[in-house]
């Protein structure tokens, strides 16, 4: 990594923790444009064509999103001594903004268009660092129901949907990251928690990210290439099971804690069409396990255990985790 990329991080780290720090609207404003500003020549930094439109599709739709939350936030402090229902529109206003920004839906359309011509590092980054400073921003002020529930739900079928017909992992970790989005939006709207879905999810998209980042691999039939050792293929199908949320693995943790929260706010419903959902999600990650596992099945047998010991450790993670989390709560 050069200096150049090295400085850009710094500064848009620093800028989320303004935005995260921040007790006024302008500090917050503030804090996503500098990230925004960070971002953007990070991604841009290759001579490639692809990160040049990815570029300009995060610049018009991260400014399309923070034009309406600064419209929002000055429509606010103008109106101070306003009727309620125009209060409750500018707060609509601000979350619209902030939806936009990460990616939610229904304003989703620019997520999985850009992470198609993303690196794997840049994409990590997205999924994960990007999405900290808007919801820390939508968790500050007192959110409307309605709107989360709405988003949450539409979150939840699109990026299970979306991701069906998908032969580039990139844009299958984007409808992935948009399913996440919605749990991650409901969470928030009935726990001070979510910070820990976020957080773990995080862990898993590193560990995902990390693997194929360093096996060169962008889409579906390259997984199922010989060139991929069966520890590497059991490490990929754990992940891809604990992404999809199921026990005992690392991914089940959050959405356990979700379940339990709309259990106690009468979220039957919605509870329902999340867990069905999340079963579409759960079926195109079996997809893409089942032909690596059961049509490839070469295994090296000189390989060294040296080279191995980074994917016990994800194995690890993905096993203990939850069993540490669980012991934790008593």
């Amino acid at each position: 990594m050069n200096m150049t990329k090295l400085f850009l991080l710094i500064i848009m780290m620093m800028s989320s923790l303004i935005t995260v720090s921040s007790n006024n609207w302008m500090g917050m404003w503030m804090g996503l444009e500098i990230n925004l500003m960070a971002f953007i020549p990070l991604i841009s930094s290759s001579k490639d064509k692809k990160s040049s439109q990815a570029m300009m599709i995060y610049f018009l739709t991260q400014s399309l999103g923070s034009i309406t939350f600064l419209f929002s936030i000055l429509l606010n402090s103008m109106l101070f001594i306003s009727p309620m229902f125009i209060m409750e529109l500018t707060k609509m206003m601000i979350m619209i903004g902030l939806m936009i920004k990460i990616g939610a839906a229904p304003f989703h359309m620019w997520l999985p268009e850009m992470m198609s011509n993303l690196g794997w590092m840049d994409c990590l980054i997205l999924m994960t660092w990007q999405k900290l400073a808007p919801l820390t921003v939508m968790n500050s002020m007192i959110p409307n129901n309605m709107i989360v529930y709405f988003s949450s739900g539409m979150s939840a079928m699109i990026g299970a949907i979306g991701g069906l017909n998908q032969t580039s992992l990139r844009k299958i970790l984007a409808y992935s990251s948009i399913n996440h989005g919605g749990w991650m939006l409901l969470f928030m709207s009935m726990n001070s928690m979510w910070y820990k879905y976020l957080m773990i999810y995080s862990i898993m998209m590193f560990m995902i990210c990390i693997l194929f980042y360093k096996k060169n691999t962008y889409f579906i039939n390259q997984i199922n290439s010989p060139s991929y050792s069966m520890m590497e293929k059991y490490t990929y199908v754990m992940m891809m099971l604990s992404l999809g949320g199921l026990p005992p693995f690392l991914g089940f943790l959050p959405k356990w804690m979700v379940i339990q929260s709309m259990i106690k706010s009468n979220l039957n419903l919605l509870l329902i069409v999340m867990m069905l959902f999340s079963l579409i999600t759960l079926f195109f990650y079996m997809r893409m396990m089942s032909s690596m596992i059961l049509l490839y099945s070469l295994i090296n047998k000189y390989s060294n255990l040296e080279n191995k010991l980074p994917l016990f450790s994800m194995m690890f993670m993905n096993l203990s985790l939850p069993l540490f989390s669980v012991i934790s709560f008593f």
